[in-house]
């Protein structure tokens, strides 16, 4: 059992999020979004996990604990790694709550943490490469998104940071057929030059960006070749339709001026809650239905297993354990 006393509160700075992007970006073509939605939401969602994880390790660091970085298990995304304490991997299932109210409501009264459920995807908890001994530990992390066109216009005319990519469909990122794109050539109908990245797989799968000057209204052709385009990004918002044409798929694919997403996450305060192991974890979660309402979301979208907060261990006991396993 923990009390509002055990909650450690980390400090979030920007790096983290910079961090959290990279990761994000690079690991698309690997990930699927399993839960449906937004493109964006789900990459704005890995960015503040990553965040959180990389937050975690800083404070691990500074309290001398000693800790390694392992890859992910097999059959997950390659470029995972996990953090693992005392031998054993720790699993951090962060939330991200982006929502002013409840943001104020966790400062002005944390039990509402406490009694919130610490949840892990049915599906995740089930699959194989667990360990009765592996760690779920559980954080939340307080940050403002600016999603809407009109929060992200707000943001640029603040020259707050953001960070602006469109997504490409799933034929042009995960192509049925691994060939070369042939020829691309893209082209932007401002009447303003625009500079544009664009990101994806060369003919090994590695990732590779060209960054590409477009001036108004003029076919500009890459010499670069691509089996696949995850995503462009753009560093201003393009007031107009930008076009990318394979040649070798004979394929226009055009972006309007709405079909941008800013995934930067405007991090706050990262709150570590607690940990159990999975086999404790799995003794006392009840499952939570798809659809459900719970503190961390409007719905869920998955099915879930969740336990009390407040029935977590707490992070204090989880260092002095390390330590003694690390021995």
């Amino acid at each position: 059992m923990i009390t509002e006393s055990n909650l450690i509160h980390l400090p979030y700075t920007p790096d983290l999020t910079e961090g959290g992007i990279v990761y994000a970006l690079r690991s698309l073509p690997n990930t699927f979004n399993r839960a449906g939605g937004s493109p964006y939401d789900r990459l704005r969602r890995v960015v503040g996990s990553v965040a959180v994880e990389l937050a975690f390790r800083r404070f691990l660091a500074g309290q001398d604990v000693p800790f390694e970085v392992k890859g992910a298990r097999p059959f997950t995304d390659p470029d995972r790694y996990d953090v693992a304490l005392g031998g054993r991997r720790c699993d951090i299932k962060s939330f991200l709550i982006s929502y002013r109210d409840q943001i104020a409501e966790m400062k002005r009264n944390p039990q509402v943490v406490l009694n919130a459920p610490a949840l892990v995807p049915s599906d995740q908890n089930a699959g194989e490469g667990h360990s009765e001994k592996d760690i779920y530990l559980f954080a939340f992390l307080s940050g403002l998104v600016a999603a809407s066109q009109a929060d992200l216009q707000k943001v640029i005319y603040k020259k707050q940071p953001h960070h602006l990519i469109h997504v490409m469909p799933d034929n042009w990122m995960r192509p049925s057929k691994w060939n070369t794109l042939g020829s691309l050539v893209l082209k932007s109908e401002s009447t303003e030059a625009q500079v544009v990245d664009v990101n994806g797989q060369d003919e090994g799968r590695d990732m590779q960006t060209v960054s590409v000057k477009l001036p108004p209204n003029t076919r500009v052709q890459i010499e670069v070749e691509f089996c696949s385009v995850a995503y462009i990004h753009s560093k201003s918002l393009p007031d107009a339709r930008i076009g990318i044409h394979s040649s070798a798929r004979n394929e226009t694919h055009l972006i309007g001026v709405m079909e941008w997403g800013n995934i930067w996450i405007y991090g706050m305060d990262i709150l570590l809650a607690g940990w159990l192991t999975s086999a404790e974890f799995n003794q006392r979660a009840k499952p939570i239905r798809e659809g459900a309402r719970v503190f961390q979301y409007d719905r869920t979208r998955t099915k879930n297993l969740g336990v009390p907060v407040h029935e977590l261990r707490s992070i204090a006991d989880l260092l002095e354990r390390v330590k003694e396993w690390s021995k």
